[in-house]
């Protein structure tokens, strides 16, 4: 059974390596970022709810006065 040469593989490896990271600084250079991202104002709506228009108070039982 003939023995698998490997001698080869190291340079393949580091050679395949080498040409994907090229490949990537290549991809990301031609991309546009944006010079000065701004934030977006968000438009907050008022939603109504019932109870804001009613004064309520919760009593706690520390709180009323004692007998």
């Amino acid at each position: 059974m003939p023995q698998l040469d490997t001698s080869t593989w190291l340079i393949t490896i580091l050679s395949m390596i080498l040409t994907l990271f090229i490949m990537m600084q290549l991809k990301v250079s031609k991309h546009s970022f944006p010079s000065n991202p701004e934030p977006l104002e968000v438009k907050s709506s008022k939603h109504t709810t019932p109870w804001e228009t009613k004064w309520t108070k919760i009593y706690s039982p520390l709180s009323l006065p004692q007998r």
